[in-house]
């Protein structure tokens, strides 16, 4: 019977899926489930899991129930598999009761291959009084390192999985998973009582993929740049938060990208229409948490951005492995923080202490990864306890390589501190040691005696960090799997101890973090990187047209615009518009001498223009603009608009001026003409219009305090709307 299963195999690969042939160990694994033994697979994304437990569930009598964590990769699979002809149904809160009841009889009438059901579904004691009287084959556990609690992704009702099955039926069960390191596959394989399982482990390295980690300055920016080259391409942008996930998918979408968000906090309805729209190639960039992607079988992903740094190593690599999954190239470009990691241990702090303590590791390992200068490929590959000897070519590291020198006294410290303390603490402790730390834990263990005590102390706790990793990805320690964070000598590190020779280590990235990321997109484009002999051009053009205007040079355009300008390089009026305190009417106005410039200098200098660098804001950000110009149009009482926006009356006229430096005009004359009589208000104009500069300190002073601040700055506002837009 089982050779005729087997047989079935091939013949239903071909018909239902297309192949003609296996892939890996794929034929192995199904030939283990069709022999009734418990399975464990190991298998990056992207390499055919699934198919691993589809084609023996059509293979065999019965139906195959599969575990799945997420209802999004329940429909995509089960929607996939209709469409190739397969019966395929699921089981989860979305589904109405009539729905419920009509699945059922499908499983207990016999007609059902596969069966996906939500592990919250499993647990329900109708549920399991149902899957009692069906005939079930085996089952599958998808996404199986959710059961870890040393894992990235750990969902407590995952550990009941088991005790479940056990009460449905004796049936052989497959664990598969594409993210296991050492630690994690032991407490799967404990909790599911599969120690003795047949384990099926493939190489954790996609070749196709190009790992890559910037630091996350003016981010949004980079994006820009990085999706300019990938046009019309598909590709998957995660984000840590919903409200970011919204944030960037509008940014995008206002920057001429065919973007959709998608988190759990949006409507089932609109999250399946944005996923299906993604998958039908009707939206090319998904905008996502990490809610999104498990499962999704899109072959032609052709890019990963992590636009936050991502809570462990477990999640980017499997994140990373939805691009390329055709074998094409796919470009994971991260971006990293160390505010991100700061900001991901504070939402840690309620946790309990284990788990806390558990997510406070992986934060330090991805900010290993990040800081580190090693081949991307080989410290994930270690990470998943494969060796890589190469250097792979396509990464940052391996394209972009750091400045490398001598490390043998370094790594022989390193060794002889893991030796001298007991083999049974992990980085941070052995790092305190080395640098003569004389804190609590190295006191009472009385490593302040030891000899190696203080070597280290002229450098910082980084760099003895990275000498204990590449010590590790070189193959001279090992991590403890049972201790997490425990790290043990090995064969070669003794030998090093008793021979050491020359060894190569690589100087590590410095990410400078340049205070808060939304702050310094805000900033202008120029801190004195600007085109000098540009802006020159450009400052000298703006006193001849003022002065053909009988106008200050202020006027026109003040300084920050004309640096950005001189950064970003504006050839068209859009462009022109975009910059810092210009916008249309301005450019009406005053932006043909300084666009035909612009482009002369351009030409002239075989220069990269604005279209290369300009981001456009969101139209969000514009709503209290359009509100504070309807209102003013009104006649509204400014008082009255600040109380409505509940802000102060300082922030309202900080705001206006925003709106006039970019060329609006607006008419106070109706708030004016009640505070300052009309010949006053006549001075000021005048004033302004002979001064040299638009400074509210040097008016005051001519004035000699007449006027509150307030008052003044109303009026410039007055005096550059009717001569400046």
């Amino acid at each position: 019977m089982i050779e005729a299963q087997q047989a079935t195999l091939k013949e239903k690969l071909k018909e239902v899926f297309g192949y003609n042939q296996f892939r890996g160990k794929q034929e192995l694994i199904m030939k283990n489930i069709l022999e009734k033994k418990n399975t464990f697979v190991i298998m990056p994304t992207g390499a055919g899991k699934s198919l691993c437990y589809q084609l023996p569930a059509l293979s065999q009598e019965g139906t195959a129930i599969v575990v799945s964590p997420l209802i999004a990769l329940m429909k995509n699979q089960v929607d996939t598999l209709n469409a190739l002809g397969v019966n395929a149904r699921f089981l989860n809160s979305t589904l109405s009761k009539t729905e419920v009841n009509r699945v059922k009889k499908e499983v207990l009438n016999g007609n059902l291959k596969l069966l996906y059901v939500a592990p919250e579904s499993l647990t329900k004691e109708e549920n399991v009084a149902f899957l009692q009287k069906a005939h079930i084959s085996f089952a599958a556990i998808d996404e199986a390192h959710c059961i870890s609690e040393w894992g990235h992704d750990f969902r407590p009702e995952y550990r009941k999985i088991k005790a479940i099955l056990q009460q449905i039926a004796d049936i052989p069960v497959i664990a598969l998973t594409a993210t296991a390191t050492p630690k994690v596959q032991l407490d799967i394989q404990k909790n599911l009582n599969m120690e003795q399982a047949n384990v099926f482990k493939s190489s954790f390295n996609r070749e196709n993929l190009y790992y890559e980690v910037r630091p996350k300055n003016q981010a949004k920016k980079q994006l820009i740049r990085f999706l300019n080259d990938r046009k019309g391409k598909s590709g998957i942008i995660y984000c840590l938060s919903r409200k970011k996930v919204e944030e960037i998918a509008e940014f995008l979408n206002v920057n001429g990208f065919n973007a959709a968000p998608y988190h759990a906090g949006l409507d089932g309805n609109v999250r399946m229409k944005n996923q299906d729209n993604f998958l039908n190639e009707d939206v090319d960039v998904i905008v996502a948490t990490i809610a999104f992607g498990m499962g999704i079988d899109k072959p032609d992903v052709r890019f990963v951005v992590h636009y936050d740094t991502p809570k462990s190593v477990e999640g980017y690599y499997q994140e990373t492995g939805r691009a390329g999954r055709d074998g094409l190239v796919g470009d994971c470009l991260m971006f990293y923080s160390y505010n991100d990691i700061l900001k991901l241990e504070k939402f840690n702090k309620d946790k309990p202490v284990t788990e806390k303590e558990n997510a406070k590791l992986l934060l330090e390992e991805m900010s290993s990864y990040a800081e580190s200068s090693v081949c991307r490929r080989k410290q994930l590959l270690h990470y998943f306890g494969e060796t890589y000897t190469d250097t792979c070519g396509k990464c940052d590291n391996c394209v972009h390589p750091k400045e490398k020198f001598e490390g043998k006294e370094e790594m022989i410290i390193a060794l002889k501190t893991v030796k001298l303390t007991g083999e049974r603490f992990g980085m941070n402790h052995l790092v305190n040691v080395i640098r003569g730390s004389k804190d609590q834990y190295v006191t009472s263990y009385s490593h302040d005696k030891l000899e190696i005590h203080g070597v280290g102390s002229a450098q910082e706790p980084e760099f003895w960090k990275s000498i204990i990793r590449q010590t590790m990805l070189n193959g001279y320690l090992d991590k403890d799997i049972e201790n997490i964070g425990v790290l043990k000598m090995n064969k070669a590190g003794e030998e090093f101890l008793k021979n050491p020779k020359n060894i190569e280590f690589t100087k590590n990235h410095i990410y400078t973090d340049d205070g808060d990321e939304d702050q310094i997109e805000k900033e202008s484009f120029a801190t004195k990187s600007f085109d000098e002999v540009l802006y020159t051009q450009l400052k000298a053009l703006r006193k001849k047209v003022a002065k053909s205007k009988d106008l200050p040079p202020y006027v026109i355009f003040q300084d920050p615009s004309l640096e950005e300008m001189a950064t970003t390089y504006p050839t068209t009026s859009d462009e022109l518009a975009a910059v810092n305190g210009v916008g249309l009417g301005k450019v009406q106005k005053f932006g043909k001498p300084f666009l035909d410039l612009i482009k002369q200098y351009v030409e002239e200098n075989d220069i990269t223009t604005a279209a290369d660098v300009m981001v456009k804001s969101s139209v969000n950000k514009s709503k209290m603009k359009i509100f504070i110009i309807q209102q003013v149009d009104k006649k509204i009482e400014l008082e009255e608009i600040a109380e409505m926006k509940d802000i102060s009356f300082e922030q309202l006229i900080t705001e206006i001026e925003n709106i006039c430096y970019s060329g609006t005009r607006l008419n106070l004359d109706y708030y004016l003409e009640q505070i300052i009589d009309e010949d006053k208000q006549e001075e000021i104009i005048d004033y302004f219009l002979s001064a040299e500069t638009d400074s509210i300190d040097d008016a005051m002073e001519e004035f000699e305090d007449e006027f509150s601040e307030e008052d003044m700055r109303l009026m410039r506002i007055k005096f550059l709307s009717n001569y400046a837009n």
